[in-house]
Parts: structure tokens; C-alpha cells; sequence
């Protein structure tokens, strides 16, 4: 049986692909060194895999990590754009020195794949639309730079080391399990959570600017067929995983407000450093790789995230 490895396993989307791997049946390690990852996430799993509190900054603890791992998720990341302009120093370390020392411990320990998880922020703010995997990058803040670093690296060990990878950009993830209550939280997850308590959203900019929202189960079934694709169709290489369509974030607030019931309107305030006006992705690389189809759309994604977060505050009362 195949031993999977999933960095950042407390995370949202790394605790996702741990739910996803074990209703599988797969056996499953997970590291998360907790700055971002709530143990919450995995508390309903914890008994069923091999989880350790370790940072992959200590090149030791991706070697421990890696040892006797077939396939590698590798979601640990700390994924902000403010926090990155205000700190750009810790981003590096945890975006770019992690990746480098699990990729070597990952060569060391001769595993079969690793899957990364790349970031759409790598685009920048070209202004052409739908975003296609063979655009130049135009990163716009240190997150973004520290997010491509990690995909150029990927390919740097497929082609010097002949190690196995793949990046998937992941375009503005959403879904249950996303934490609403830090300052660099998705956008997604405040506008719900404030939405249901009756709380004004913030939106900074005019509202305009606009976004490829994607349901977290799109992501995990992506990697999941990512991973096990045959290697000549994806080795090496970096594909868009989103749904192809985009909403401004004050339709998004729209549809929100049917689907929550709030009836006031948002607030706006100053634009954000470092924020992209527009993204939507060109899927088309991934549909012929690996067969990848977007499984829910983002209204029904909305409508799955809602009820959960709806669930999670009731019984929190």
C-alpha cells in the first residue's frame, strides 16, 4: 500500500486531501508546524494517521518526514499577500527554504511524486484573460515571488534529479475548515462568517476586481489525479486548477446575501498592496493531463460553505 506525505495537514486544504486520502484508505502522514494549521481540522481523524507537530524549516524534520513516503502533497505554506508585505523575510522561509528542504529529503528518500501547491498570484496583474500556464510570470508581492520560487524548484529537481513533480496554481480556494478569524484570512470566509452574524463585510477596492473562486473539492480531486497521472504528461510541469469563470467581489457579496439572508450592504475601504485586480484561469492543460473537470461551481460551492459555517456557529452556541 502507498504512504502519503501531506505538508500543512492541519491546514484548509491540506487537512482536505488528509479527509479525502483516509475515506480512501490510503496511509497517511501529515506535519503542520501550527502557525496557520488548527488541529481542529484533523481532530476527528487524528487516531486514523500519522501526524507530527514539526516545522520543515529543520531540513532533519523533512527527512524524518519523507522516510518511507510514496507520493508527497505539499501544501505547507503560509498563504497571505499582506502578511508577506509586512513580514517578506518569514514568507521566504516558510515558502521557499521548507520547499528546498523537503525536496532534497524528498530525492534522498526516492519518493515517487510530489505535488505542489502553486498559487495563481504568481500571474500578477497582466491584463490578459483567461490566465494560461505559459504566460510569464509577473509576481506582484513577496508571497507571490515566494510561491513561484517554490514552482521553479519543482522543476529545477524533476530535470536535475529526475524526482517527479507537479504544480497545481490554485485560483482563490475556498470551503469548510477555512479559518475566518485571522487578519490575513480569505475573503471567502470573513464575507460568510460576518454575513451570518449580521456583520457589515469589508471590501477593499470598488468591488470590481474579480476572482476564479474555486470549491475546495475541485482542489482535492485535482491533486489526486495530478498525483497518480502518467509521468509523461505531467512531470515537470505546472497547470491552472480553478473553474475557468470569474466573479467580481460585489456580485460574490450579492449572491452571498441571498444565500445568508443579510440584508445590509458592504463597506469598502483602500485598495491592498500587492492585490491582483483580476484572475480566471485557462484550465484547458489540465483537462488533457489529467482529466480534470471542475466538480462544483462556485454558486453550489457558496451554498455547501454557508450551510457549513451556518452548522459550525450553531453548535458553537
Amino acid at each position: 500500500m502507498a504512504r502519503y506525505l501531506v505538508t500543512g495537514a492541519a491546514g484548509f486544504i491540506g487537512s482536505a486531501l488528509v479527509h479525502a486520502l483516509l475515506e480512501r484508505g490510503e496511509q497517511v502522514r501529515g506535519v503542520d508546524n501550527l502557525s496557520t494549521g488548527r488541529m481542529e481540522n484533523i481532530a476527528g481523524v487524528l487516531p486514523r494517521f500519522d501526524f507530527h507537530r514539526d516545522d520543515l524549516c529543520d531540513p532533519k524534520v523533512c527527512a524524518r518526514a519523507c522516510e518511507g513516503v510514496d507520493y508527497i502533497f505539499h501544501e505547507a505554506a503560509l498563504a497571505s499577500v499582506p502578511r508577506s508585505v509586512k513580514n517578506p523575510v518569514e514568507s521566504n522561509s516558510a515558502n521557499v527554504d521548507a520547499t528546498v528542504n523537503l525536496l532534497v529529503a524528498a530525492r534522498d528518500a526516492k519518493v515517487k511524486r510530489v505535488v505542489y501547491a502553486g498559487s495563481s498570484s504568481a500571474y500578477g496583474d497582466t491584463p490578459t484573460l483567461p490566465k494560461r500556464e505559459d504566460m510569464l510570470p509577473r509576481p506582484q508581492s513577496p508571497y507571490a515571488v515566494s510561491k513561484l520560487a517554490g514552482e521553479l524548484y519543482m522543476a529545477a529537481f524533476y530535470r536535475v534529479y529526475a524526482i517527479e513533480t507537479v504544480t497545481i496554481r490554485y485560483f482563490n480556494v475556498f470551503g469548510p475548515r477555512q479559518d475566518p478569524n485571522s487578519p490575513y484570512s480569505a475573503v471567502l470566509a470573513k464575507f460568510i462568517t460576518q454575513m451570518l452574524q449580521g456583520e457589515q463585510p469589508t471590501i477593499f477596492g470598488d468591488g470590481e476586481q474579480s476572482r476564479d473562486f474555486t470549491y475546495i473539492d475541485n482542489v482535492v480531486s485535482a491533486n489526486l489525479a495530478a498525483c497518480h497521472a502518467p509521468s509523461e504528461k505531467v512531470a515537470g510541469r505546472v497547470f491552472n486548477v480553478a473553474t475557468g469563470k470569474r466573479f467580481s467581489l460585489n456580485r460574490t457579496v450579492e449572491i452571498l446575501a441571498e444565500i445568508t439572508g443579510y440584508r445590509g450592504k458592504p463597506q469598502y475601504g483602500p485598495e491592498r498592496a500587492g492585490d491582483v485586480k483580476h484572475s480566471q484561469a485557462d484550465i484547458a492543460a489540465a483537462q488533457e493531463a489529467f482529466d480534470y473537470r471542475p466538480l462544483v461551481s462556485f454558486e453550489d460551492g457558496l451554498r455547501r460553505t454557508v450551510d457549513w459555517y451556518r452548522h459550525t456557529q450553531r453548535a458553537a452556541q
